[in-house]
């Protein structure tokens, strides 16, 4: 059988697999292929595995629930930060862990599980996941601590970094290549809509029920797409590989103190942590280790946990620069967002939740039609346009959080980075795995999502670090203008009760103390002063905060448009 050669844009394979059970894949026609798009008269063709007769988009409900959660989980705790820091007496740094752990545990283990779903089968990975995924729910709901609840969410992470390769995986093995775009246009608008949706549904739940139930929610959900997993999701055949446990531990370490530095520095004023050991160093160090493991892939070739013959293709690793990209603009605009809207403008969680609707409701419709739309003209520009609207909406929200603003005045952006969301996930994944063969999906779809993941992580931990360090500059600041106002001798003892804000901030106003024997009259006015001071220097440490995830957002626009302009082609 004579076969099309793959383009260069096409991910070079990690061997040839002689298994009997392997199925024959073929190469896609020359021209446009039966069933694509514009092709009349054309069938969709049968999967690429045996499904007792069932279609492949049989297997989606099962792989996108269980998808769904895991997005939703991204950001769903963003909307409780307020009630967290008053619910465990602690700090926003300490509750910024409670998003780190998922994250970090979720990103460092997303390789081996890309290579735990070839060795085993994606099937059973999944499955596995999403037990370990369900019970830490209940666990995360029951922890009595922020300590409890920060484990829990790490183990959480855990379960997610199994589920998450074995969905893009499944797809570019079970669907043949002329429905791959439609099918990641659904994955990608689940991946779009449930980062968008986390807020408003954790609005509802910590308004209507408690903080628990933005994690009891899951139980019922994960028991269902257990249900689906075991009925619906077919037994592939796998690959008997090594596993490179070297690897892993320096992806692991390199990674933790990177983001151990970074989160945790405006609370050690990012100097010395223990003994000689500094922030800096400890940066280093991550970045070090990290360098580390880049060169220990090198060596292990195609028995690398991370291939870097997969970096070969352009848009490959473009795409990853881009993923890196959206996952830290996600991060970057809710966890400010949502305690200035609930902290300064005084909304509840529900309503701060609400100003995401609008947002959520237009990424659904647009993702799928950006998948679609990816497979007829070159994905890249689909993207770019998405990283566009991002930036520009970013930008635009950095500009509207004032002290007074509006709710329209945020709604309106935020509508706007809901069009932008959906434009890029469907495509982007669409793009990353446009060169996968049943031998590099797992490896491939480990690595894309790994590299997205860390982008969410960075975020995480970038922005933590720059919003305390700039509460850190502007509440003083606004605490010296406010001062103006009153008494002069009471002005330097009012700017000195700001001087240690930033990190230590819980969002309260009333947390300003006020020396003994004050008459009432003054008193009122001090109150009147903290107010002014604290909702003027946090708008401006927002503001300037967004301004970086707006600048990281541009990073995924130029790698968009330093993508080859060529129609999406997926290899067999």
């Amino acid at each position: 059988m004579t076969t099309t050669p793959p383009s260069s844009e096409s991910l070079p394979t990690t061997g040839t697999r002689t298994d009997p059970a392997t199925p024959t894949l073929a190469a896609p026609p020359e021209g446009p292929p039966a069933g694509a798009p514009g092709a009349p008269g054309a069938t969709a063709g049968p999967p690429l595995v045996d499904l007792g007769g069932r279609s492949p988009w049989s297997i989606l409900p099962a792989l996108c629930l269980g998808f769904f959660m895991i997005m939703v989980d991204t950001t769903i705790v963003n909307i409780a930060v307020p009630t967290l820091v008053d619910t465990f007496d602690t700090t926003l740094t300490a509750v910024g862990w409670v998003n780190s752990a998922y994250l970090l545990t979720y990103a460092v283990l997303l390789l081996l599980a890309g290579r735990l779903g070839d060795r085993f089968g994606p099937k059973p990975v999944f499955v596995l996941g999403l037990v370990v995924f369900t019970l830490s729910s209940l666990w995360c709901g029951l922890s009595g601590s922020v300590e409890m609840l920060i484990v829990a969410r790490a183990v959480q992470g855990v379960g997610a970094a199994l589920m998450t390769p074995q969905t893009m995986s499944m797809i570019t093995r079970v669907f043949p290549p002329r429905q791959r775009g439609a099918a990641m246009g659904l994955w990608g608008a689940v991946a779009g809509v449930a980062t968008i949706a986390g807020p408003l549904l954790g609005g509802v739940f910590v308004e209507s029920w408690g903080w628990e139930w933005i994690f009891f929610v899951n139980i019922p959900v994960g028991v269902v797409a257990l249900v689906l997993a075991l009925r619906s999701l077919p037994s592939l055949p796998t690959n008997k590989r090594s596993f490179d446990m070297v690897g892993v531990a320096l992806s692991i370490v390199g990674l933790f103190l990177f983001v151990f530095g970074l989160q945790e520095g405006e609370t050690y004023h990012w100097g010395r942590v223990v003994g000689p050991l500094t922030i800096w160093s400890i940066i280093g160090l991550g970045v070090l280790v990290l360098a580390a493991f880049v060169l220990w892939q090198r060596h292990l070739g195609d028995r690398a946990l991370l291939p870097l013959t997969l970096f070969h293709s352009r848009n490959f690793s473009l795409a990853n620069v881009s993923g890196m990209a959206v996952s830290f603009g996600m991060i970057g605009i809710f966890f400010p967002l949502t305690i200035f809207l609930q902290s300064i403008l005084g909304l509840s969680p529900l309503e701060a939740a609400l100003i995401n609707l609008p947002g959520s409701l237009v990424s659904g419709v647009v993702a799928p039609f950006a998948g679609r739309l990816s497979d007829r003209i070159p994905a890249k520009w689909v993207v770019a346009t998405g990283f566009a609207l991002l930036a520009a909406s970013v930008a635009w929200l950095s500009v509207a959080i004032t002290p007074d603003a509006s709710t329209l005045s945020i709604v309106a952006p935020m509508t706007l980075f809901g069009i932008g969301t959906g434009a890029v996930f469907s495509p982007l994944a669409n793009l990353a795995t446009s060169g996968l063969d049943h031998r590099t999906a797992g490896a491939g779809a480990g690595a894309f999502n790994t590299f997205r993941q860390v982008g969410g992580v960075i975020g995480s931990a970038a922005i933590v670090a720059t919003l305390t360090s700039r509460l850190s500059a502007t509440l003083p600041a606004a605490a010296r203008d406010a001062a103006a106002g009153l008494p002069p001798e009471l002005r330097q003892p009012f700017v000195d009760g700001f001087a240690s804000a930033g990190g230590s901030y819980t969002g309260a106003a009333q947390s300003f103390d006020l020396p003994a024997g004050i008459p009432p009259e003054a008193a009122a006015q001090i109150r009147e002063a903290a107010t002014t001071a604290l909702h003027q220097g946090f708008s401006v440490a927002v503001g300037q905060t967004l301004l970086v995830t707006s600048a990281v957002l541009v990073i995924g626009l130029v790698a968009a448009l330093a993508m080859r302009g060529t129609h999406v082609a997926h290899a067999d």
